[in-house]
């Protein structure tokens, strides 16, 4: 196992019985077709699914299935497991081909939750369930300790449809009127326009939906709807 490998496994407190495990759950698929993380990341993503899933069950004992399942999504969602990759510096450790270099590969959220789905593959597969299920908490545990049944709460583009739609009004238009920066680190900006509101809201983030996300929240200011 590479120095990289070993210090990741100091960082993620756990030594593999299998190092080569470890080395697959961090091999980018530009690096080779037939062995890398595809698969170990489709096992990942249901193991974390239903550890997170377990958990909030737990933890809020009278919720609704329908606020479990929004309070998960927000914990599994791409932009989660990235900033969770970040944390342990995966974009360091991964191995990826030139191009994936190149272009930045090693800080894209869309990698990174790979990665970091993938790792939990690994781990399963190496240790079991139980430790695995101890690995996860342990990294999510603040973000746990954090989360409350009002992060329930709809997003705004939701909010902002449904409101139009009960005052019989036309759905919101969403507009792409700038993208700076470069390939790998772009920022949207994008205009949410509503009709009988003069004024476009304008959303600014590092996706189009971020973007039109936070339009959609200045357009709930400009309509005075919390």
């Amino acid at each position: 196992m590479n120095n990289k490998l070993t210090a990741l496994s100091r960082r993620i407190g756990y030594e593999f019985n299998d190092p080569s495990l470890l080395e697959l759950a961090m091999t980018h698929k530009s690096v080779s077709n037939k062995s890398n993380y595809e698969r170990l990341e489709f096992l990942g993503d249901s193991i974390v699914n239903f550890l997170i899933a377990a958990k909030l069950f737990d933890k809020f004992e009278g919720a609704k299935e329908g606020q479990l399942s929004r309070l998960r999504a927000k914990l599994v969602k791409g932009e989660t497991l990235a900033m969770l990759a970040r944390k342990m510096d995966l974009g360091g450790t991964l191995l990826l081909g030139s191009g994936e270099l190149k272009s930045g590969g090693f800080r894209r959220d869309s990698i990174l939750a790979d990665a970091f789905e993938s790792l939990i593959g690994a781990i399963y597969i190496d240790a079991g369930l139980d430790r695995c299920e101890e690995l996860v908490l342990g990294w999510y545990e603040e973000l746990l300790a954090e989360i409350t049944l009002e992060h329930t709460e709809k997003d705004p583009k939701t909010r902002l449809q449904e409101y139009l739609q009960a005052q019989k009004k036309p759905l919101p238009q969403y507009t792409i009127v700038g993208i700076d920066g470069q390939a790998h680190a772009q920022i949207f900006r994008v205009i949410c326009e509503i009709d009988g509101v003069d004024t476009g809201a304008e959303g600014v983030g590092p996706s189009r939906r971020y973007a039109e996300q936070m339009a959609a929240e200045k357009a709930l200011e400009l309509l005075s709807i919390k």
